[in-house]
């Protein structure tokens, strides 16, 4: 494992981001995530080379388009980690509909109906299973994390984008088995992540779309959110990621979360504790990209306390903002540093192979 102070300013913040594999070929452009599917991305190009090169990457998401069968797969994720920054593969396999292996017919793998359905039995114990089973398969693939589980509570049940992705509507039933994911996850060998910080479960509109928000207290989020998120903390988990919503009972203002110093730095890292490495949700969604450019969402995630940084909808302003807020001051060396400290301690935890 190299270490960081031996890489260039480049190099450094290329670690901090997480990218679509179309983000690194430079013949896609494109200006919403549905537009991607047809170009059927499931090798690297010489252009994906070049551009590495220049804008390195700490780790790739795939997605199910990405995804053709399993030789593909391991074939696409060898030529991944080759690229300059030996970027960790990462995936989106809750268990249920967001399955991007799972839900591919050329796959045997094991299949789930939902976080909800898991839970519906009340045995820590299978969601546990599940996890392991996921993980296991994940890492057969050579995946490095996933982005799961789903530790909102899910109580607005005209809620349009959580529903049975979350384990409850009782964070007294959901925190068990989120803690229990986690610890399957990581005896399974795959980087778990909780989200969506601080909690997705009570909002009405979808992020992906625009914004959203919740009119909880923080007093009222601590209560029943906060139960869940504390829970897969103390089992472990070593990323939470944050969400576009605001939180304007807590924060005073219509920011989203991911762009909020009151809820990443105050609350998640000061009042939980939390040190492992923030996430933020894909800054490519339209809660972001409504109101901010790529460049300057990447520099306010950071100075909210991200550490990493991920789907910007053009990777090469977002990189090159960074890059000029480092130079100008705006943000410190020791702001990345902190952040590349927490990542390298993931690489070099075993959870991920190098």
């Amino acid at each position: 494992m190299m270490e960081d102070r031996s890489l260039s300013l480049r190099q450094q913040v290329g670690q901090l981001f997480i990218v679509r594999p179309e983000s690194l070929e430079p013949a896609i452009r494109y200006d919403s995530d549905a537009e991607l599917p047809p170009y059927r991305l499931q090798a690297v190009s010489g252009g994906m080379r070049e551009r590495a090169e220049r804008y390195p990457v700490g780790g790739v998401l795939l997605y199910g388009h990405n995804i053709a069968d399993p030789e593909q797969l391991l074939r696409f994720g060898t030529e991944l980690r080759a690229l300059p920054g030996a970027p960790l593969l990462c995936i989106d396999e809750e268990g249920g509909r967001v399955s991007r292996i799972a839900r591919n017919p050329a796959f045997d793998v094991p299949r789930y109906d939902s976080a909800a359905a898991l839970a519906a039995g009340g045995a820590p114990q299978d969601a546990y299973a599940a996890a392991f089973a996921i993980g296991s398969y994940l890492k057969r693939y050579g995946l490095d994390i996933d982005f799961a589980p789903v530790a909102d509570v899910n109580t607005n049940p005209r809620n349009i984008i959580i529903g049975d992705r979350a384990f409850s509507d009782d964070p007294a039933v959901a925190a068990p088995m989120v803690a229990a994911y986690v610890r399957g996850m990581r005896d399974a060998g795959i980087a778990s992540c909780l989200k969506h910080f601080p909690g997705h479960g009570d909002t009405l509109a979808d992020t992906h779309l625009g914004y959203a928000f919740t009119r909880k207290s923080w007093e009222e989020i601590d209560a029943c959110e906060m139960v869940t998120f504390r829970a897969g903390i103390a089992a472990g988990a070593p990323m939470v990621m944050a969400a576009h919503i605001a939180a304007p009972a807590v924060t005073g203002s219509d920011i989203p979360s991911t762009l909020a110093p009151g809820i990443l730095t105050d609350k998640l890292r000061g009042e939980l504790g939390f040190d492992g490495i923030i996430i933020t949700d894909a800054l490519e969604m339209g809660a972001i990209t409504a109101r901010y450019g790529s460049g300057e969402a990447a520099v306010r995630a950071l100075e909210a306390g991200a550490d990493w940084l991920l789907c910007p909808l053009d990777y090469c302003a977002a990189f090159d903002a960074v890059v000029e807020a480092v130079g100008t001051g705006r943000l410190s060396e020791g702001r990345l540093e902190e952040s590349l400290g927490r990542i390298r301690k993931l690489r070099d935890s075993g959870s991920s192979p190098e």
